[in-house]
């Protein structure tokens, strides 16, 4: 399940920044925020990872941030 929201979140996100790409109103701030979350993202993971926590734990980081984004970006036209 944890997998499946990801994968709809992702595509949203990437959809919806694609979008915001070809019309020319992506921001600095969010190409910024790309790369910055999936750092974020990833330290935590590693985190879990290493602590041991399991797969749930590394993979929740990247859930939860995609599916915020798809929110975040839903919101703005």
């Amino acid at each position: 399940m944890m997998m499946t929201s990801l994968t709809v979140a992702a595509w949203e996100t990437i959809f919806r920044r694609s979008m915001m790409m070809a019309q020319g109103t992506c921001s600095a701030a969010e190409y910024r925020r790309m790369g910055e979350e999936k750092a974020v993202a990833m330290g935590k993971s590693m985190t879990a990872l290493m602590a041991g926590r399991g797969y749930a734990a590394a993979m929740a980081p990247f859930v939860t941030r995609a599916r915020a984004n798809a929110r975040r970006l839903r919101g703005k036209k």
